[in-house]
């Protein structure tokens, strides 16, 4: 049953924003599984959208499909930040709910939820977990370049793969003083651009997998 709702969400696209009361049916049966989570928080933006579905999964009749961006609030620790889908039979009950991943979550978010979490701390925090990802991934693709040159006779891969390298943290770290001082009102420069630094680190791993 769980993937023939995920093999739905893939299925049939999103036509709408919304900001009805399914959100509330949603966010409220999402609550009831989180039994040990802090709070969650849906994102009412854009990406909130319904699609009026008004057809049977199995013997189960589903009239919309609700999905979006939030966030898993978790106390002393970071957001996991999340999207999810939402099953409904009408506007006021929902009969399933999941979370998915969201590769290209914002940082900043995930130390700012929780006010009792220093917002600086745990963004370097964040960009430790993310450069150590980065780290294995890479020595894995350098290992593919070393035995590509060691089949041509040469060091052109490696070579090259340490230039791209240089080259990205290079324009990561300009890229991320360029936007410093124009993050949301409210936000420390610093902060604004260590959350560049995490969410540019962890793409290149995404880029490099």
């Amino acid at each position: 049953m769980r993937l023939l709702f995920l093999l739905l969400l893939f299925a049939n696209p999103a036509l709408a924003q919304y900001s009805g009361p399914a959100v509330d049916t949603c966010l409220a049966y999402a609550k009831r599984q989180a039994t040990n989570a802090k709070e969650i928080v849906f994102e009412r933006d854009q990406n909130l959208q319904i699609e009026r579905y008004t057809r049977k999964v199995g013997t189960q009749f589903v009239s919309s499909i609700l999905r979006g961006n939030g966030a898993v609030v978790l106390d002393g620790s970071p957001s996991a930040e999340l999207s999810f889908v939402c099953l409904l039979a009408d506007d006021k009950r929902a009969l399933y709910f999941d979370w998915l991943a969201r590769p290209n979550a914002p940082a900043l978010p995930q130390c700012t939820r929780d006010p009792s979490l220093k917002t600086k701390g745990c963004l370097e925090h964040l960009l430790q977990v993310a450069e150590l990802d980065l780290t294995q991934i890479l020595a894995m693709r350098f290992q593919e370049s070393r035995e590509r040159d060691d089949a041509a006779g040469n060091e052109t891969s490696a070579t090259a793969f340490r230039k791209a390298n240089e080259e990205w943290r290079q324009y990561r770290d300009a890229e991320c003083v360029r936007r410093r001082e124009h993050g949301p009102k409210g936000v420390a420069a610093d902060d604004h651009q260590l959350a560049c630094t995490v969410e540019l680190t962890r793409r290149r791993a995404l880029d490099m997998r």
